[in-house]
């Protein structure tokens, strides 16, 4: 019988390296091997904030990046949202206060859609008339501010604490606050000359 050449799938595969977005500096954030360049396509990767700036204070903000192209052996990435560690968050609450909670769709000054939720903590318990007026202020920032950014001003703006410091502001007129944070963003749609279509890239091989 002749022998079956059995091939090394991983001999076969090439290795990329995965650049952060623009709005963090194309900086390598690590590598990834595939035997076809489309193949990478769709792909996230998650870094926290301190991989990108060597600030340990922000190793509990997790970003996720998605392959939206390859150019020779760099797998080029742009923002698909953030996220906060469950046990940042579970840290910084406290009984006897209330967590206040808005999750709301924006579209920056650019014409990207993003889902962004953010809290906000109190000192102490406050009525639900107080909650209503806190949620509508932290609505109306997130969105008239995206509406003002684009979408590399208002990740920024979440992610290093900006938006959270103008809910701040405006919240404790109603009541005192302990903590806000924007919580988490995900990115909903992207601008085309033909109108918003889904952040969704699947993999396809090329026609």
């Amino acid at each position: 019988m002749p022998k079956v050449v059995v091939k090394d799938k991983w001999k076969l595969k090439k290795w990329f390296t995965v650049l952060a977005p623009t709005m963090f500096g194309s900086v390598p954030i690590g590598t990834t091997p595939a035997d076809k360049e489309w193949k990478l396509l769709g792909r996230v990767f998650e870094v926290t904030l301190f991989d990108l700036t060597g600030d340990f204070s922000q190793h509990h903000i997790h970003l996720y990046f998605q392959v939206y192209d390859v150019k020779e052996d760099k797998a080029l990435t742009r923002f698909k949202g953030h996220e906060l560690a469950r046990d940042y968050i579970k840290s910084i609450i406290r009984r006897k206060s209330s967590k206040i909670q808005a999750i709301v769709d924006v579209t920056t000054k650019d014409g990207y859609g993003l889902r962004v939720t953010g809290i906000v903590l109190t000192t102490f318990r406050c009525k639900t008339s107080q909650k209503k007026a806190i949620r509508k202020i932290m609505m109306r920032i997130l969105t008239e501010s995206a509406s003002q950014m684009t979408l590399e001003e208002y990740v920024k703006a979440m992610i290093f604490g900006k938006l959270a410091l103008q809910i701040m502001e405006q919240a404790k007129k109603i009541y005192p606050i302990r903590k806000v944070e924007i919580y988490k963003s995900k990115l909903l749609t992207i601008p085309t000359p033909e109108g918003p279509k889904p952040a969704v890239i699947v993999p396809q091989p090329p026609a």
